[in-house]
């Protein structure tokens, strides 16, 4: 139990004992960190004894008979106060989201923009599941054509022509998460989406140009190195799953990757996505973690010796200089083609992704 004085401030990384507790129920007790207007209001708290003679606050108006209370269903931890910002609970209340159902990932327990859209895009998932009724067929036929017909071809190929091989680790990417806060405030990114999916595409060109055969093709009678970054990011669509590339990427300064892997993603979204955007790829990225999940073993994309996967963020208990902290934690999986690429080369690239986003400093490399 934590017990706590009006007048204490409460950190949810000022003490290990927060790795015991959950950083919104931290914040509920009074945490420092909550914001003015949107933190702890409604919380009850146990006020310090005045000494004799101290002058007292003057009485607050008479509060309104309760009203009597009513059975629930409900859990007590569903009460807690959440942290959010005022824009961000107009978009929860936008796409039907209840924020108390909400992971938050900010910090000190802060829900933020990219969690309500990943519990939104999680919810309509588990929706479109449970809605429909049952049909009055018993089986129901889907012809196989489309998008659908190439999206079979391709994972075919793909999984009975290249030997896949596939690694994971854990990575403490609270850095990165901080990073991402510093460029929302940017007067530089004003308008333009950022979310840790943009330091991941900078830590993969970053890596490639460490471990260059990972962005490789396969011939059959050479290996094309290409010395040029397309970078692929899988996009689930009303249409099947997309593959569209950022041509470059290489070449782009932060700035200029965050708003063209915006657009490519709003074209996805809105059905824009042309053939020439699929095409010519080198290497993609799957960020499974909008959906919740930590990792996976992604099938390549043909003509590709590597895909990478990026897991949910979630906060975790983790050791920092012999402490158990709680940190911003990530798997970063991928699959490669081994007739390409080694284990070493593998383990390296996926070490050398790791270290950027644990340290996003290195990009200034």
């Amino acid at each position: 139990t934590l017990h706590r004085g009006a007048d204490d401030a409460v950190s949810a990384y000022a003490r290990a004992c927060a790795v015991l507790v959950d950083v919104r129920d931290l914040a509920a007790m009074g945490s420092g960190a909550a914001l003015v207007g949107y933190g702890t209001a409604g919380g009850h708290v146990q006020t310090r004894r005045r000494r004799p003679g101290a002058t007292a606050p003057a009485a607050a108006p008479a509060a309104r008979p309760a009203a009597p209370a009513r059975p629930s269903s409900v859990p007590a931890a569903a009460a807690l106060p959440v942290i959010a910002k005022p824009p961000i609970r107009k978009l929860a209340k936008d796409l039907d989201v209840d924020l108390l159902e909400v992971q938050a990932t900010g910090l000190a327990g802060e829900v933020t923009r990219d969690d309500v859209i990943r519990h939104a895009s999680q919810a309509s998932v588990f929706r479109n599941i449970q809605t429909p009724a049952w049909g009055d067929d018993r089986e129901e036929r889907i012809p196989v054509r489309g998008v659908r017909k190439a999206i079979a071809a391709a994972m075919s190929t793909s999984a009975f022509t290249a030997p896949h091989v596939s690694v994971f680790v854990d990575v403490d990417a609270t850095r990165t998460m901080e990073f991402v806060k510093r460029l929302k405030n940017s007067p530089d990114f004003a308008g333009v989406k950022v979310s840790p999916l943009l330091i991941m595409a900078k830590a993969i060109i970053w890596a490639v140009r460490r471990n260059p055969t990972v962005n490789s093709a396969w011939t059959d009678t050479e290996i094309v190195v290409r010395h040029y970054v397309n970078l692929g990011i899988a996009a689930a669509t009303p249409r099947g799953l997309l593959v569209p590339n950022v041509k470059d990427a290489q070449s782009m300064s932060l700035l200029e990757l965050a708003q063209a892997l915006e657009k490519l993603t709003l074209d996805a979204r809105d059905g824009k996505t042309t053939a020439a955007d699929m095409q010519n790829g080198t290497i993609t990225i799957t960020n499974i973690g909008v959906f919740g999940m930590d990792t996976g073993t992604p099938i390549l994309n043909p003509g590709e010796v590597a895909i990478i996967a990026l897991g949910t963020i979630k906060q975790k208990p983790w050791v920092v200089d012999g402490e158990v902290r709680p940190r911003f934690v990530t798997t970063v999986g991928g699959s490669f083609d081994h007739r390409v690429v080694d284990g070493d080369v593998v383990s390296r690239f996926v070490a050398d992704v790791a270290s950027v986003l644990e340290e996003p400093a290195l990009l200034l490399d």
